[in-house]
């Protein structure tokens, strides 16, 4: 199910428990219960499946990171695309006939940011379903450029020097530099912090990482997480895609504008994060798009000023989705395209289900695993008039 968990029935009650595979006899004891629901947690694999595997994370398990890591990677493609199919079917009432395609890259040192929390000399992630530190020293899911900054950072957090007030800190990393951002301090960060992380962390960038050279990321600018697949994503959202006018809702720093720039005359990019929205002005600019006009507003104030729709319509939404007020503005002016880039099901079903109500079908079905190792997954959905 859609949350990295196994499904038992037991007296009539849904059982679900964490780290399990299909067909596997354990003993497991409850700790939540209410009516009709039962969580627990493993205390015994009596029988285990066959393709269960041994972790390779020793932290797995513990961390709240990963969901997956016992499975082998085809399995858990194979359980997305049913997690997927499921979700529709079951919040959208979307039965989807054709096949879902599937994106895959490394399930392994994909990652290019991580957050990091820090507690008494230690530096790690959170425990599953707690406030817990699980204190770390590598993860295999991130980069060897992460690695090699989240080794550096554990040894220097024991160090009488290190700020006992920053609380959580973020790294991104394009495999050749690095950024670090202070997300939680009880205190402003000295600059001589930061000079002693360049000594440690080599390539350390002083603001703003200009990503492999081709995109601009300040601190407060979201950009996709896996370094292996940013252009299949980007291939996968736009295949086909060409014409007159375009628009690029939620548009970040540009990842999917830039693309769109160079297959459509004119191209309007909405994004409501005024840091993302001077790094994409940038990019457009250093990439000598004079067709690519930035907006610093929300997709409703975009659209709800529109006379006329575009050609396409691209919305990449952030896990809340898009919401009825979006839905309803694009039903009414009717783009003959649309493309979604969701990272929730839950929430892609909902915003389907009154896209499909008024009048656009599905043409197109795909998964990306943006996330290997964890039951969160992207979908590209292609909708059309």
């Amino acid at each position: 199910m859609y949350g990295g968990e196994g499904l038992a029935r037991l007296d009539g009650r849904v059982v679900l428990v964490p780290f399990v595979l299909p067909g596997e006899k354990i003993r497991a004891r409850a700790e939540r219960e209410k009516p009709g629901l039962v969580r627990a947690r493993v205390v015994e694999t009596v029988e285990a499946a066959a393709q269960r595997l041994h972790p390779p994370c020793p932290y797995f398990g513990r961390c709240g990171g990963c969901h997956y890591q016992h499975a082998p990677y085809e399995f858990q493609l194979a359980a997305k695309r049913s997690i997927l199919a499921e979700e529709l079917r079951r919040l959208g009432k979307i039965e989807w006939p054709g096949e879902i395609a599937v994106v895959a890259g490394e399930p392994f040192g994909y990652r290019n940011r991580v957050q990091l929390h820090l507690e008494q000399g230690r530096i790690g992630y959170r425990e599953a379903g707690s406030h817990k530190l699980c204190g770390i020293r590598e993860c295999p899911i991130a980069s060897p450029v992460l690695n090699q900054a989240i080794a550096a950072l554990a040894g220097m957090a024991g160090d009488g020097r290190w700020p006992r007030f920053l609380r959580s800190l973020e790294l991104f990393t394009d495999e050749r530099a690095v950024q670090l951002n202070a997300l939680e301090t009880g205190a402003p960060l000295a600059r001589r912090f930061f000079d002693w992380c360049g000594e440690r962390i080599p390539g350390l960038a002083d603001g703003a990482l200009d990503y492999e050279g081709r995109f601009r990321v300040s601190r407060h600018s979201f950009f996709q997480v896996n370094r292996f697949l940013v252009d299949a994503l980007v291939e996968a959202a736009l295949e086909g895609a060409g014409g007159e006018t375009a628009a690029d809702l939620y548009a970040g720093v540009g990842l999917f504008s830039l693309a769109l720039a160079r297959r459509f005359s004119r191209v309007q990019a909405v994004e409501s994060g005024a840091s993302a929205v001077r790094d994409l002005e940038f990019n457009a600019q250093r990439a000598g798009l004079a067709n690519l006009r930035a907006e610093a507003a929300t997709a409703e104030e975009y659209l709800a000023k529109l006379d006329c729709a575009p050609d396409f319509v691209l919305l990449d939404p952030p896990r809340a989705g898009l919401g009825k007020a979006v839905v309803r503005r694009l039903a009414e002016l009717k783009p003959p395209r649309i493309t979604i880039v969701s990272c929730d099901p839950a929430t892609l079903a909902r915003d389907l289900a009154g896209l499909l109500a008024a009048g656009y079908r599905m043409e197109k079905l795909a998964l990306v695993d943006l996330f290997p190792q964890t039951f969160h997954l992207e979908t590209v959905v292609r909708l059309g008039r």
